[in-house]
């Protein structure tokens, strides 16, 4: 390469460089369309996800003995300082039935009056079914369940993949392509009504990072992306997988540990907030402890740190809370 060629080489190089760094970007390469484009430093809220006391609320709407109802919740996670509560559809009497506008609304002013945002809700469903039917029947129960969070002023429904049918365990690709159409369905729903769908790597189809990004990019919608779970991704690293999903999130699950519910190893906070901060993530980071009842798929016969006989969630919540807050601090100051 002679002095003239290098030097046009040279400015060439600085000029793509300065286009770059003028447009925000870190690499030479365009942002994938479908990653989440924050704007300002990272900033989470902690919520609490109503699963963690998921005992008591299935007593109170299934009528066994006292429990908790989701406005008891409420009540237990302002005076413990949570900024949001998520609200999962299991909770509400009735459910899978939607509760009356009177019920929804009542839970939307008493959230207001307690200083809580509502940081989402949830379903059940099960998109890996073969059966087309029970894929529409799953459709309609999520879009129902749409218009439940649009007036109880939800961001965000949280949906799951579902397990793997038998027989298909080498079909992938085939369960991938219907799975994809049934949330697109529900994506272009919730764009109609404003309301994003997330999905939630749940140990099931969704095992990986990579696996979790090539359904997000086949249902190919700006109102679909990630509920992040930092305890299932069934993966030698999962804080690996947890960060290269970041960009996909429209919300989060912070459990106790990345491992599964049956693992003794705690989540490293100080690492999640690094990732948190890394991504540029604004937010909510909902808190989801479980007792160890399940865990992850390959975990099994692993001892846990948490016995499922002495799940308290009413002394296990505050303790998890109080790390947290810690370690939000320790990252973000405040």
């Amino acid at each position: 390469m002679n002095r003239r060629t290098k030097k046009i080489m040279s400015g060439l190089s600085a000029g793509i460089l300065t286009a770059s760094m003028l447009l925000g970007g870190s690499t030479l390469f365009a942002q994938d369309k479908l990653e989440i484009q924050r704007k300002g430093k990272a900033h989470v809220k902690i919520s609490l996800n109503a699963y963690s006391f998921t005992k008591p609320l299935l007593d109170k709407v299934r009528g066994r003995g006292a429990g908790m109802s989701l406005f008891e919740m409420m009540d237990w996670s302002a005076k413990n300082g949570f900024d949001a509560v998520d609200l999962t559809g299991y909770f509400f009497p009735g459910y899978p039935a939607v509760p009356s506008d009177e019920f929804i609304y009542s839970i939307k002013k008493y959230a207001f009056k307690l200083g809580l945002d509502i940081s989402g809700t949830g379903v059940r469903n099960n998109f890996a079914d073969p059966d087309p039917a029970k894929r529409a029947a799953d459709v309609k129960h999520v879009k129902e369940w749409i218009d439940v969070a649009v007036k109880m002023g939800a961001p965000v429904i949280r949906i799951f993949a579902g397990p793997i049918p038998e027989g298909y365990e080498n079909k992938h690709a085939e369960i991938e392509a219907y799975m994809a159409a049934s949330m697109k369905e529900c994506a272009d729903y919730g764009k109609l009504r404003g309301v994003l769908v997330g999905v939630q790597n749940h140990g099931d189809f969704l095992k990986t990072a990579d696996e979790t990004i090539s359904l997000v990019k086949r249902v190919n919608s700006d109102w679909f992306g990630v509920i992040v779970d930092s305890g299932y991704f069934i993966t030698p690293d999962p804080y690996v997988d947890i960060e290269k999903t970041m960009p996909y999130a429209v919300n989060f699950q912070l459990k106790l540990s990345a491992f599964g519910a049956a693992s003794p190893i705690k989540i490293d906070l100080p690492r999640i907030m690094k990732i948190v901060e890394r991504t540029g993530y604004r937010g909510y980071l909902p808190i989801e402890t479980l007792s160890p009842q399940g865990g992850n798929k390959n975990k099994k016969n692993t001892p846990s740190s948490v016995d499922k006989a002495s799940y308290d969630p009413y002394t296990i919540v505050p303790a998890f809370l109080k790390e947290v807050k810690a370690a939000q601090r320790a990252q973000f100051g405040g």
